[in-house]
């Protein structure tokens, strides 16, 4: 059985730290709002349909996504988890719903573990908080995570072990040190974790699963840009659409249609401890001054068809699917309603999980 966990962004409400570095009331929506079309036949901006432009401060609007997830088949939430050494960010939503115990669906934790940056402006280097690891914060974050999470009844477990998902293993000095001290702390309180990573460009499968982790996600898209000519998953439109406008040299636009045929070329079996991930789409201008990716020729049609292929590669088997993602509304990958494809994306999911 095909469990989908759909990754959810918690910023969809204004808090000081925003305000502070993003002007105030900034939410996630403020760069959704203002996006436009970059390119003939770019679908921007996207506007949200069924649920509006809402604020996760309010328990209408979390009950609401929990309630459309369920009845399309969406087995859980994974929503992203942001820790930088005992200070919280984008905490609100996730401590609404252990405090009130709505809505009763299930949920999990995504560490993101990464600096945050202006690059949403293009000041890369210009670091607003900063990600500092130690063995003092490893033990304080697995205790606040086992006191506060990995309790509650709605928390997904795998074989009963509450499951946890670091985002980025590479940027820990030693992430096999991190992942003991996790096991040894929880095993103290009579608990033993679930612990995977995302596989992405900058980290594979072999490093992960040699640190110590469970299981790996395979987090879609598979970006990789500095190896475009070489990966078989990657391809620019064609280059006559580029030529002639500043525009097409300063974001790099890819063909989800190619993207797709190249992931169905990949026939590997099923194994255990390995994920799927699937996208309905991306497309980060909304974001970004430049150096945007697009991803170009995205339909509900073409969703459905890579889905196929997950389920019919891992029919008879339990798995989790994890979908890139719920509502990255600035990033263009969204299964929420769109004002263009309406819940075409999320019938595609029902339909085609059904049975798988």
């Amino acid at each position: 059985m095909i469990k989908p966990i759909a990754i959810h962004l918690p910023q969809y409400y204004p808090f000081p730290e925003n305000d502070e570095w993003w002007g105030k009331g900034f939410t996630e929506w403020t760069n959704v709002a203002k996006a436009k079309p970059l390119f003939k036949g770019h679908y921007q901006p996207h506007l949200p349909a069924d649920l509006g432009f809402y604020d996760l401060r309010l328990e209408e609007a979390r009950i609401a996504q929990a309630e459309m997830a369920k009845q399309y088949g969406i087995h859980g939430f994974c929503y992203y988890h942001y820790w930088f050494n005992g200070k919280r960010l984008l905490n609100a939503p996730v401590d609404a719903i252990l405090q009130s115990g709505k809505p009763d669906f299930p949920f999990m934790l995504c560490w993101a573990n990464e600096n945050w940056t202006r690059r949403w402006d293009g000041a890369d280097q210009q670091v607003l908080i900063k990600q500092n690891y130690s063995a003092e914060d490893d033990l304080k974050h697995i205790g606040f995570l086992m006191e506060n999470f990995f309790g509650d009844k709605r928390y997904i477990r795998v074989d009963n072990k509450p499951f946890i998902i670091i985002y980025k293993p590479g940027n820990f000095p030693d992430i096999k040190k991190t992942l003991i001290t996790w096991r040894s702390e929880a095993i103290k309180a009579g608990i033993e974790l679930h612990i995977g990573f995302m596989k992405t460009s900058e980290y594979n499968e072999l490093e992960g699963m040699s640190s110590g982790f469970d299981c790996v996600i395979d987090f879609q898209p598979n970006w990789n840009f500095n190896a475009i000519v070489k990966t078989p998953y990657l391809y620019k439109l064609k280059n006559k659409l580029r030529l002639g406008k500043s525009i097409y040299h300063l974001n790099d636009i890819y063909s989800y249609p190619k993207y797709v045929n190249e992931i169905i070329k990949h026939k590997a079996d099923p194994t255990p401890g390995n994920y799927p991930g699937i996208t309905p789409g991306w497309d980060n201008s909304p974001r970004k001054k430049k150096r945007a990716a697009i991803f170009d020729g995205s339909t509900p049609d073409e969703y459905g068809r890579w889905l196929k292929h997950i389920a019919d590669r891992y029919k008879g088997h339990d798995t989790y699917l994890f979908i890139n993602a719920w509502n990255e509304w600035a990033e263009g990958n969204h299964l929420e309603p769109d004002a263009k494809w309406g819940k075409q994306y999320l019938e595609q999911t029902a339909k085609i999980l059904k049975d798988a």
